[in-house]
């Protein structure tokens, strides 16, 4: 089983990954910004870190205990968040990049609290660069 130790330090580096994230959202006054993403990161790294001590400690009395089970109702759950965030105005959709945002901040929250911190580490640094570096404008070759 995990230790309280290490279930509080997986929630403090999954709080840390999310508000990354957050900020970089926060500074484009995208409302699913720095406090959104911090308890959505934190959320998952509890629903991981309970789904991973539950199976260990109900194994003996049940075979199938199931730690995916429960990451995978956050990933679902988080999906269904995210399509709230999706706006259309007309011929334009506004929000897909803060859904995505927050369902990928889901999932590194759940890599983390299962124990994957240098996968979160690495994700959270892809995931900022692609919000922060990447766009049709920044492209050295024009598309279009």
């Amino acid at each position: 089983m995990l230790s309280e130790t290490e279930i509080i330090v997986r929630l403090i580096i999954s709080a840390f990954l999310g508000g990354l994230i957050g900020l970089e959202r926060e500074a484009h006054s995208q409302p699913a910004g720095l406090r959104t993403h911090i308890i959505l990161a934190v959320g998952s790294a509890i629903a991981m870190c309970i789904s991973i001590n539950l199976a260990i400690q109900f194994h003996s009395q049940t075979t199938n205990g199931d730690p995916e089970r429960l990451a995978a109702q956050v990933i679902s759950g988080i999906g269904f968040l995210g399509a709230g965030a999706i706006f259309r105005y007309g011929t334009t959709v506004k929000g897909l990049t803060t859904a995505s945002s927050l369902w990928t901040t889901a999932i590194i929250g759940l890599a983390v609290g299962a124990g994957y911190l240098n996968i979160g580490i690495v994700s959270t640094i892809l995931v900022l660069f692609v919000l922060i570096g990447v766009s049709v404008q920044s492209l050295p070759v024009k598309l279009l």
